[in-house]
C-alpha cells in the first residue's frame, strides 16, 4: 500500500490518547513510506495526524470542502491540499487517491466515511482494506453492534470478519496487508451466485 486514507475526528477537548495516537499513527505510516490521506483538517485527531506524518518526513495530502476550507479549520503545510465544492466529490476523492482506509475514533463524519466505504466494499464497487485502529477501546461499542446485526440477518459474517481491528498502527497495517475481499459474500449480497 502506498496511499491510505485517514478517517478521525476533529474535535480538540478529547482524552489526551486520542491525540497523541493520531500523531503516534502519522509518524509510523509516514515511516512506512505510506503517503497519508485525509480530510485537510487542523483540529483534533486530524491535526495529529497530519503533524505526526509531516514530522516523519512524510508525504499528506489533505482533501476538504469550500466551506471548511478556512484559517481556523484547514491545515495549511500539507503536501497538497485539494479544494472540492461538495462532501460527496471530497468522499469520493479521498476513495480515489488511496489503497485501504483506517479509521480512528471521531463523530458523525468519520462514521459517516466508515459506513460509506464499507458499504461500497460490500456491494463490491472496491475491495481495498478497511482497519479501525481500536484506541482506548474506542471501536468494541461499534464491533458489538455489528455483531448484533449480523445476529438478527442483516449483515453477512464475512463482511464483519473483513474489517480489521487492532489496538496498535504496526498490527493494523500488517493485518489490512494480509486483508482478503469476501468476493463471495459481496456476490451473495448482490444475489449474483
Amino acid at each position: 500500500m502506498k496511499a491510505i486514507t485517514v478517517y478521525c475526528g476533529s474535535a480538540d477537548h478529547v482524552h489526551v490518547d486520542y491525540l497523541s495516537a493520531a500523531r503516534d499513527a502519522g509518524r509510523f505510516l509516514a515511516a512506512q513510506g505510506i503517503a497519508v490521506i485525509y480530510g485537510g483538517g487542523k483540529t483534533g485527531l486530524m491535526g495529529e495526524l497530519a503533524e505526526g506524518a509531516l514530522e516523519a518526513g512524510g508525504q499528506v495530502i489533505g482533501v476538504i470542502v469550500e466551506s471548511m476550507n478556512t484559517a481556523a479549520l484547514a491545515h495549511q503545510r500539507l503536501t497538497r491540499l485539494e479544494v472540492l465544492p461538495t462532501m460527496h466529490q471530497r468522499k469520493s476523492r479521498l476513495y480515489e487517491l488511496s489503497d485501504g482506509f483506517i479509521a480512528l475514533p471521531g463523530g458523525f463524519g468519520t462514521f459517516d466515511e466508515l459506513f460509506e466505504t464499507l458499504t461500497w466494499g460490500q456491494i463490491g464497487l472496491h475491495a481495498k482494506p478497511v482497519g479501525l485502529l481500536n484506541i482506548r477501546n474506542y471501536y468494541a461499542p461499534l464491533m458489538a453492534a455489528l455483531r448484533h446485526a449480523r445476529q438478527e440477518g442483516f449483515v453477512f459474517q464475512e463482511h464483519i470478519q473483513a474489517i480489521c481491528l487492532a489496538d496498535t498502527p504496526a498490527t493494523l497495517l500488517e493485518d489490512m496487508r494480509q486483508h482478503e475481499h469476501p468476493h463471495d459474500a459481496v456476490k451473495r449480497w448482490m444475489r449474483e451466485d
